[in-house]
């Protein structure tokens, strides 16, 4: 199924206010339903190179399999379906060319990046995600954070040892406990969602949600939601308008209508045809 119809998707990514390059990276497949963020870590354009490698390597795969492997389809032994373990194949792969790549190469070592994935099929979202890269959803009026970061802050909110009113002022805001690319293996925190017609989903790095609360980010796709390449430019510019003192980027995803994959024997002889 072709999903360009069905899924509006708007993109956008900026230096910021401080650094001087972009180790942010960004990619989307709409026909596909995927859309892929990372955002880099490393000195001198490591950070770069890790979120290029682990958007390239993410999404030229699943491409590639997704045109073969209908992503709801369950393994009869698993009870898996193909989108969860596509996902996990292919972040591991992402993973050990950046790993290998930091190992190999001395000017690359120490380089990471974070990861967030949203994958469209059959009324449903899968989504993987490694650090503090986020995922939200605004349904209605109500918007939240849908993915939980992998971080030292969360751990500690988690612990009950800060609030989340106090975790707003902390210093170690950056500290992710796991990342893609650092160590040969890295396990995704991967769950599955049903999705709305009209439903918005945000993939964002730490640039944003850092720098722009989340009732502010809900009021400005509330405004903005109707012109999603403005309400993406509109996110950044508040980032940069806070200070901007990281690069900033940020994925919209609007559902337009339902998109069920069909799993009858006439949607199968109709596939046929086609």
């Amino acid at each position: 199924m072709n999903l360009s119809q069905v899924l509006e998707i708007a993109s956008h990514t900026d230096p910021g206010m401080v650094r001087s390059h972009n180790e942010d990276s960004v990619a989307s497949v709409a026909e596909k339903g995927l859309v892929v963020l990372a955002d880099g870590m490393g000195g001198y354009n490591a950070g770069e190179v890790a979120s290029g490698m682990a958007t390239t390597v993410i999404t030229t795969e699943l491409r590639q399999l997704l045109e073969d492997h209908p992503p709801h389809e369950v393994d009869p032994l698993s009870g898996q379906k193909a989108a969860m373990k596509m996902l996990q194949e292919q972040v591991a792969k992402a993973n050990t060319s950046v790993y290998q790549a930091s190992q190999s190469q001395p000017q690359y070592a120490g380089m990471g990046t974070t990861l967030v994935v949203a994958l469209f099929y059959d009324n449903k979202m899968m989504v993987a995600h490694i650090g503090d890269s986020r995922l939200y959803r605004m349904r209605g009026d109500e918007f939240g954070q849908v993915t939980k970061d992998h971080s030292l802050l969360q751990e500690q909110i988690d612990a009950g040892v800060l609030t989340k009113a106090q975790a707003k002022h902390a210093s170690n805001k950056n500290l992710v406990t796991r990342a893609l690319g650092i160590d040969p293996v890295v396990e995704a925190e991967i769950h599955e969602y049903d999705t709305q017609p009209g439903d918005i989903y945000l993939l964002c790095s730490d640039g944003l949600s850092d720098m722009v609360s989340d009732e502010d980010i809900g009021m400005a796709l509330k405004a903005l939601g109707a012109n999603l390449n403005l309400a993406a430019q509109q996110l950044v510019q508040m980032a940069n308008d806070n200070g901007g003192r990281d690069n900033v980027s940020v994925i919209l995803i609007k559902i337009l209508r339902e998109y069920s994959a069909g799993h009858g024997l006439a949607s199968k002889i109709f596939g046929w045809f086609r």
